[in-house]
């Protein structure tokens, strides 16, 4: 990455054991590396041996399941990104085999500019039935998405997501460049609505930024924090943590785990902020900042009692939610949104 000199080294801790994760390391708001935290892996200790031996290992595990791919040509360089005009991609999503997937990144093992293959967030019981028997960490409670991510060198650009996230490295090696989430302004967020993979991606080029038109990632680089991880490594990244992720090696793999620190009925942020776009930003100046004091009131500074002057049998929507509630309100409002 340019100026990559300017981001500081992940925290790291080394010795930690599968059962030794603490709420601690799982519920923090910082990110942290975890050496070796999979080492014992079959699959990374396959890796270790050799990319051939890696493809095997997968392999053993595979029935016949179909998963969703991305390929880009050799010209992306392993970015994934928008077209020149920014009306699509610069690669192409095709539904094909796993195996064909593993095929290609074998057919191009040695290529110097490969073609670029990569199946991202495919969760691992439906696709490899049995791996997770060999290769799993132990989460405790948390109700964890476990998902595979493999292919040849890629760069995926700095994007977040909702749940937290524990991304344990199982062939080849990554390097990850983490923003908190207060560099949202300094990294040149693309379009909310039309997203590589679903999520609004950073516009700069981490390879080579442009400082004459995105000026204020100087600023971002400044608060950045950067990792490099081995086969075996594990990395906790943070709910809301803005990441850019390069997969340095001819064949990658990473596992990850996914879970949110909120009740399942809970609906994603960003409806909310699809329809404050389309409700609270044309208003006026005074019309938005009052409805900023309404939204701090009753939502970022909630301490649970603005509502306590209300009798609890008619505190509404502002009693606290339950599933129930939460399903009861939803039809409201889609009731209300279809007038």
């Amino acid at each position: 990455m340019g100026n990559h000199q300017a981001a500081k080294p992940i925290r790291e801790l080394h010795g930690v054991s599968p059962d030794g994760l603490t709420d601690a390391i799982l519920a923090a708001t910082q990110p942290l590396v975890l050496r070796g935290l999979a080492a014992a892996w079959p699959m990374v200790r396959a890796a270790q041996s050799s990319p051939q031996a890696a493809d095997a290992y997968l392999r053993r595990f595979y029935r016949d399941a179909s998963v969703n791919a991305m390929h880009g040509a050799p010209d992306i360089g392993g970015r994934f990104f928008y077209n020149a005009d920014m009306s699509g991609f610069n690669f192409t999503s095709v539904r094909v085999r796993f195996d064909a997937v593993l095929d290609a990144l074998r057919e191009h093992l040695d290529d110097k500019q490969p073609p670029t293959f990569y199946v991202g967030s495919t969760t691992i019981d439906a696709c490899l039935p049995g791996f997770r028997a060999e290769n799993d960490i132990d989460l405790g409670t948390r109700d964890a998405l476990a998902s595979i991510w493999v292919g040849n060198r890629t760069r995926i650009p700095a994007h977040y997501d909702l749940p937290d996230n524990l991304a344990c490295v199982a062939a080849g090696r990554r390097r990850f460049t983490l923003f908190p989430p207060d560099q949202l302004a300094n990294l040149y967020i693309g379009p909310l609505d039309l997203t590589p993979a679903g999520q609004a991606i950073s516009l700069v080029d981490f390879a080579a930024p442009d400082f004459a038109a995105f000026p204020k990632f100087a600023t971002a680089l400044e608060h950045a924090q950067t990792a490099e991880l081995e086969a075996g490594d594990a990395l906790f990244i943070p709910s809301m943590w803005w990441h850019h992720i390069e997969a340095l090696d001819s064949f990658n793999v990473l596992v990850n785990y996914w879970w949110r620190q909120s009740p399942d009925y809970m609906d994603t942020p960003v409806n909310t902020l699809l329809l404050a776009l389309m409700t609270l930003r044309e208003l006026p100046p005074a019309q938005r900042q009052a409805w900023q004091e309404i939204f701090r009131h009753y939502v970022f500074d909630s301490d649970g009692g603005e509502a306590g002057h209300i009798p609890p049998h008619a505190r509404g929507v502002l009693a606290p939610f339950d599933g129930d509630a939460a399903r009861r309100l939803r039809a409201q409002l889609l009731n209300m949104m279809r007038r």
